[in-house]
């Protein structure tokens, strides 16, 4: 891995250098930041470790040279006491790190691999978004680090035949997940599969997962395939695996163990090769507990769970989702589509009960009623009966609704809202005071990054 060090001091460089190539890396380093600038506009850097306080160019005004010429490395700045503040806005302007002044030895390894890791992370994850294709890649935005431990994981198990258990809320992208690991997948040549186990009566259901032989049933004019066999050597999505009848869920289960079907009606086992990938918006265990799901099937499925969060639970992916879905109405419609500060605002702060997909819609309806000028928060129609902010997707009934009066509450999941702001506004404000202002100890106390941090800080706001 490639790392450029710039910082006016000699001894500083030259010892973090012979450090740093012990460390295995490939060490550069320049002490004037124009001379920096100049090299990384003609060598590829993974890394670059920048001082913030230079006698010509300070790290922030580096750092935003470096960006504004297309650098992609991470930048890790070094702050001497007293010069935290300006760590801090190189990490606003979109620095990884900073590291204080002077530091450890493996302090700084420490710091290295953990930035190595996230970008290996982001190329994994930008791998697997790409796979997509452009017309649906907006679905899986990782701003977030749940998303981002989502798709890092998901291109891990990509490569391997398991079978995987997607859940997720309607709407969360769950078979845009699917088909993003089949494209990752040493299947990806042979065809992907999806079938929603809810939408087909239970009577038929059978047929289209195993086939049937002409006669197995009133109208079976001749034989025929099913879906198994016709994804054999491919993927194959079962869509809302919750709903699929006892019966068949023994049937299933003998074909993940034993890799063979038999068509409805038939005598002969046939084998196929195909790998299985589950998805459900219902809790399975609560079903096995019930005695509504099989207990060996669900363990079966759940050999790798990939849980994909609800949208009110990342609002960090709103503001990239809202970029693509404005763009594909532009494409649609034959003019730009723009959001205005506002209307991001509010967007970004929306409860989102359908998710990505309900989110998906009110941009196109937004672009498709507006008067072609930039939407504002009203052409959103968030306070239509569906943004109620119960996360259930589900309206407030009218016994809710005067609960919710009788409380003294005039708004009733504005006010949960806005209550559940001001705890946690309380909470940064009493870890700042515990850790004496040091935003990094703060973010520990918190047990959350420094850059989620950061975004509740401008969010809430807090000074």
């Amino acid at each position: 891995m490639r790392l450029l060090i710039v910082d006016d001091d000699a001894g500083l460089r030259q010892s973090l250098a012979l450090l740093l190539q012990d460390a295995g890396y490939d060490v550069s380093a320049e002490g004037d930041p124009e001379h920096a600038l100049q090299r990384a506009a003609t060598e590829s850097f993974d890394l670059i470790l920048c001082d913030v306080r230079m006698p010509k160019m300070d790290g922030v005004a580096f750092l935003r040279r470096y960006r504004a010429d297309g650098g992609q490395a991470l930048l890790i700045m070094m702050s001497a006491h007293g010069s935290e503040d300006s760590a801090l806005a190189a990490m606003r302007e979109g620095a990884y790190d900073y590291l204080h002044k002077p530091f450890r030895p493996d302090e700084v390894t420490m710091t290295l691999r953990k930035a190595e890791e996230r970008e290996r992370l982001r190329r994994e994850v930008e791998q697997l978004r790409s796979s997509l294709g452009a017309s649906a890649n907006g679905d899986l935005v990782a701003e977030s680090r749940a998303m981002r431990d989502v798709l890092e994981l998901a291109s891990r198990v990509a490569r391997h035949n398991t079978t995987v258990l997607i859940t997720g809320e309607s709407g969360t992208g769950k078979e845009v997940l699917a088909r993003a690991i089949h494209r990752l997948s040493p299947r990806s040549e042979r065809g992907f599969t999806a079938i929603n186990c809810a939408a087909i009566p239970d009577q038929l259901l059978e047929s289209e997962l195993f086939g049937h032989v002409r006669g197995a049933f009133t109208g079976a004019a001749g034989d025929r395939a099913g879906l198994f066999e016709l994804a054999d050597e491919g993927t194959l999505l079962l869509d809302e695996i919750g709903d699929l009848p006892l019966d068949l869920q023994a049937k299933l289960l003998r074909v993940l163990e034993e890799g063979e079907i038999r068509r409805v009606g038939g005598r002969d086992a046939r084998k196929v090769d195909v790998r299985v990938l589950a998805a459900t918006a219902k809790p399975l265990e609560q079903a096995v507990d019930r005695g509504e799901f099989r207990a060996d099937l669900f363990y079966r499925l759940n050999v790798v769970r990939l849980h994909l969060p609800p949208l009110r639970e990342r609002p960090e992916d709103v503001p990239g989702l809202l970029a693509h879905f404005a763009r594909h109405a532009a494409t649609r419609l034959g003019h730009p589509v723009s959001i205005t500060p506002s209307a991001l605002d509010a967007l970004t702060h929306h409860s989102w009960p359908g998710n990505v997909r309900e989110l998906r819609n009110a941009v196109e309806r937004a672009a498709v009623l507006g008067t072609g000028g930039p939407l504002e928060t009203r052409d959103f129609a968030l306070g239509n009966g569906n943004g109620n902010g119960n996360g259930n997707g589900r309206s407030h009934t009218p016994s809710d609704r005067a609960h919710a009066a009788s409380s003294g509450g005039n708004g009733g999941p504005l006010d949960l809202k806005s209550q559940v702001e001001s705890v946690e506004k309380q909470a940064i404000l009493r870890a700042l005071e515990a850790s004496g202002g040091n935003r990094r100890q703060a973010a520990s106390l918190l047990g959350i990054s420094l850059r989620t941090l950061f975004y509740k800080m401008r969010r809430l706001p807090v000074h």
